[in-house]
């Protein structure tokens, strides 16, 4: 008789064979993409459950609900990052949580994050680029995106490592194409202006990774396709 599988397993499973699929479409290798699953809303337990299945890299939207879960999960080797809205005030306590901020929208707040990881430290970043603009999503404008850019890069405990986005919502992942395309673009263009190396597109997430694959994606963001609607407080 085989060894049970957890519901949480089999769908990491899943997206992974979904993922290589993709990858195989547009030439890519699978490892060339990592899986970022988004645990808001998660308890501890599944996040555990993912860890064991393989997943090593995790995503958090709040300071406060990742500071109730984190002691429960410190015997963990994982990545943890920090996707949500930051609010300036909260900057030096994500500094301290996550080993990644992948939602960086302004100068004010980079120039929060590089105070306090102060020396010895240099903290990933990813700049999160509005492409909606009728959307009330947070991130820069791409008009904004040069200046801002130049500006990070004066920053000694950053390290600016490529950009993020959130399409619009559509139930047709074709319709998200567009978006993905632009961003790849728009850093295609930032590392030819700056002759600087922007290696991660974080882009994708259940309903469109495998579209946000094939137009370069490097991280996907991937909650409910692993652990179903999040209705379930930590």
């Amino acid at each position: 008789m085989g060894v049970a599988t957890s519901p949480i397993a089999a769908n990491v499973a899943a997206v992974r064979e979904r993922m290589e699929r993709a990858a195989g479409r547009a030439k890519r290798r699978p490892e060339e993409v990592t899986l970022v699953a988004i645990s808001k809303g998660v308890s501890a337990d599944h996040i555990r459950e993912a860890f064991l299945a393989g997943v090593r890299q995790f995503g958090e939207s709040r300071v406060q609900e990742w500071e109730s879960k984190a002691p429960h999960l410190e015997d963990l080797d994982a990545t943890w990052h920090l996707v949500g809205h930051l609010q300036r005030n909260k900057a030096a306590r994500a500094v301290a949580l996550f080993h990644t901020v992948d939602s960086l929208d302004s100068l004010t707040l980079a120039e929060r994050l590089d105070r306090a990881a102060g020396e010895g430290r240099r903290l990933p970043v990813l700049l999160e680029v509005r492409l909606d603009p009728a959307s009330s999503k947070t991130g820069c404008d791409p008009e904004e995106l040069p200046r801002l850019a130049e500006s990070l890069l004066l920053l000694p405990h950053l390290e600016w490592r490529g950009l993020m986005t959130l399409p619009p919502v559509a139930a047709d992942p074709e319709q998200a194409r567009p978006a993905f395309r632009r961003l790849r673009e728009l850093r295609d263009k930032l590392v030819r202006r700056l002759d600087w190396p922007l290696p991660e597109l974080s882009m994708g997430m259940s309903n469109d990774f495998e579209v946000a694959i094939e137009e370069g994606a490097t991280q996907i963001r991937v909650g409910t396709a692993l652990f179903g609607s999040r209705a379930v407080a930590p």
